[in-house]
């Protein structure tokens, strides 16, 4: 990342750049493929392959968060994490925030709840257990990436949000557009959607977004499980692009139509047909692909195991001070 932030300060955006730039993007799609934990590789991926990649791509043409008159540090840490820089503005309304230290002690509840899945899972059905797994990936994520804003606190530096409490969302657009994943909606924002809009127009650019999501998700679970691609993961995220233009469409067609700018669907039935209809589709096309075929079960193994490591270092270190 420092070579890059070097290049980027000896180029001018363009082809020219890119090339420069082309050994770290390769080693970038390498550099995952040396961590033997399931959990940490995908993780890994997600960050390198595909925010890291995204973000070099955008610093070759001149945009995206990453800049050479970042200091060197600040440069690694946003070009490698989901962090970015504090804006003065920004720090009343982050004081309000759950702190990363807060979330990160809600991280051991989550892991014994992901043992107990792990031990009666074949005593539930299929899709409570596809339920549970959905909780405990939103929280483990909401909980485990907040810590690393500790690392960058030093710096001056702060986590992107990951999530704006999802489950109450009132529309598609709501949902993935403003409360879900928000760090991949800030990457594929520029990247994707406002060039494919500003030549096509708005339609195409949901479409095409939703496409290169899908196509990235199966890419982060090639990493994650190394089987092939089942297409599953592409087809949930243009299946959802299709149902947000039209809900586009149809809110669009609804305001003219009443000459307002809203609809009158109530907020609570509302985000309960958001909430069923993303769960109802992650049931068949999401979460197979992901800890289908025995992967869950692999994963909730090695998350007991190293909770097992960690309780047994904490002893460890417990009785060297004298305290346990």
């Amino acid at each position: 990342m420092l070579y890059a932030r070097a290049v980027a300060a000896s180029t001018r955006p363009g082809p020219r750049r890119l090339l420069a730039l082309a050994p770290v993007l390769a080693l970038l799609v390498v550099l995952p493929l040396t961590i033997p934990l399931y959990g940490l590789r995908g993780l890994a991926a997600f960050f390198l392959v595909w925010l890291g990649e995204f973000k070099l791509l955008l610093l070759a043409f001149g945009h995206g968060p990453l800049h050479p008159s970042l200091r060197p540090l600040p440069f690694v840490f946003t070009a490698s994490l989901p962090v970015k820089l504090r804006r003065p503005h920004q720090t009343q309304a982050n004081a309000t925030a759950v702190s990363p230290a807060a979330k990160g002690i809600a991280l051991p509840p989550l892991v014994s709840s992901g043992i107990n899945i792990f031990l009666f899972k074949e005593t539930i059905h299929p899709y409570a257990s596809f339920s549970l797994y959905g909780v405990a990936i939103y929280c483990y994520l909401d909980s485990l990436l907040p810590c690393l804003a500790i690392i960058g606190t030093a710096l001056g530096m702060e986590m992107e949000p990951q999530f704006d409490k999802p489950y109450l969302s009132s529309s598609l657009q709501d949902f993935w557009g403003r409360r879900w994943n928000l760090m991949v909606s800030a990457i594929l924002r520029p990247s994707v959607y406002d060039p494919v809009r500003s030549r096509l127009g708005a339609p195409v650019a949901v479409l095409a977004t939703f496409l290169v999501s899908g196509l990235m998700h199966e890419v982060v679970v090639w990493y994650l499980t190394f089987r092939a691609p089942t297409g599953q993961l592409t087809a949930f995220f243009t299946r959802h692009g299709a149902c947000v233009c039209a809900e586009r469409w149809w809110c669009g067609a609804t305001a003219t139509a009443t000459k307002t700018k809203t609809t009158t669907t109530p907020r609570v039935v509302a985000t309960l047909l958001v909430v069923g209809f993303v769960a109802g589709t992650a049931f068949w096309l999401f979460f197979p692909a992901i800890v289908g075929d025995g992967m869950g079960e692999v994963y909730l193994a090695e998350m007991a195991s190293q909770a097992s490591f960690f309780l047994d270092a904490g002893g460890r270190l417990l009785r060297l001070v004298g305290l346990g």
